[in-house]
């Protein structure tokens, strides 16, 4: 079985100026991934400290990747747990966006994502409508109920609730607030390809500039479709192109984003998603949800909600690659070598 993993990198354009003041950078690892930190301020080794403890924090609620942290005693079955307020943020900004997308985002996705090889079980050798069938009773938002007192209520048991697609977004809007109460309001996060970026960048005394990667980038040699400012907000990518799973058998291609109201887990003619929104969270969110959407879909959400911001890439029915961003994507431009868009 050959599983490949990936994710839309977007890099922020770093300030590499040696005249004062010259921003501090930490790095380190988290969410199974990687995170630069880049900040104007001081006490860099306190810092440094608080952000593990952050991370930690996060990763003892929303991780399924830990057996022990709250989420993932709840897809086990275990009732008791009462959830913290970090659990409860997630949660609510999961039922925002799944009723704003009507259904397309869905953190309840998990039995397939672990039937299909994307979460931490081994994937089923064989999907057909019946299993699909048999799966989806276990698929759905409106199964699950966050009670006033902490308590996760699921319809049945076998739910597993999954916040990938949204908790890395907050996990890093969690990191900035620990760094505003630090006393530091000019920095930018970056961690697994998404955003955060506040203040300024102070060394060129401008805004953060970013730049989003081309569909068809080379790992080994980046290449970038457009740079951005970034004000005082998080950015998030979402794309199928690398990220999916090949059946070693029956060589059945099936990508990372699933359609949580069929159950499939094949391609939408979206290729990738970029969303810039006032927290990381909800950009995350929003991208995901795009790149099950499709175009069309995505466009009149686009049209329903405010402070989204978005750049997607798709083919047009010849297959062909094009680009969409809304009106208030373009004004952030730096730079735009896609040129075509609406």
């Amino acid at each position: 079985m050959r599983i490949i993993y990936s994710v839309l990198l977007l890099l922020f354009v770093s300030c590499n100026e040696k005249e004062a003041p010259v921003a501090k950078v930490l790095q380190g690892n988290a969410f199974g991934t990687t995170y630069t930190i880049q900040f104007y301020g001081e006490h860099e080794n306190t810092i440094e400290k608080g952000i593990d403890s952050v991370i930690h924090a996060v990763n003892k609620s929303v991780s399924t990747y830990m057996p022990n942290s709250d989420i993932s005693k709840i897809n086990r079955g275990d009732t008791t747990v009462v959830v913290d307020d970090i659990f409860k943020e997630v949660f609510r900004i999961s039922e925002t966006v799944h009723k704003n997308s009507k259904g397309y985002f869905d953190p309840t996705v998990g039995v397939l994502r672990n039937a299909y090889g994307f979460g931490d079980t081994k994937p089923l050798q064989h999907i057909d409508q019946k299993t699909l069938d048999s799966l989806m009773q276990f698929v759905g938002f409106d199964k699950v109920k966050l009670l006033a007192n902490g308590k996760v209520v699921k319809e049945h048991p076998e739910i597993y609730f999954d916040f990938n697609a949204v908790a890395k977004g907050y996990g890093i809007d969690c990191l900035g607030r620990y760094l505003e109460g630090e006393g530091i309001t000019n920095y930018i996060i970056e961690l697994g390809g998404e955003l955060l970026a506040k203040g300024m960048n102070i060394s060129k005394q401008q805004p953060w500039v970013v730049g989003i990667e081309s569909v068809n980038s080379n790992l080994n040699d980046r290449s970038y479709d457009v740079t951005l400012k970034l004000e005082n907000m998080g950015m998030a990518s979402s794309g199928n192109y690398r990220k999916f799973r090949i059946d070693s058998l029956t060589g059945k291609k099936y990508v990372h984003t699933l359609n949580p109201l069929t159950g499939s887990a094949e391609q939408s003619n979206v290729t990738s998603a970029t969303v810039v929104a006032n927290s990381c969270a909800e950009a995350d969110a929003y991208a995901t949800a795009f790149m099950a959407l499709g175009l069309n879909k995505s466009k009149l959400l686009l049209k329903e909600t405010s402070g989204i911001y978005a750049y997607l890439t798709y083919t047009n029915k010849d297959n062909n690659p094009q680009v969409f961003m809304t009106g208030n994507f373009r004004k952030l431009l730096v730079e735009s070598l896609a040129a075509n868009g609406e």
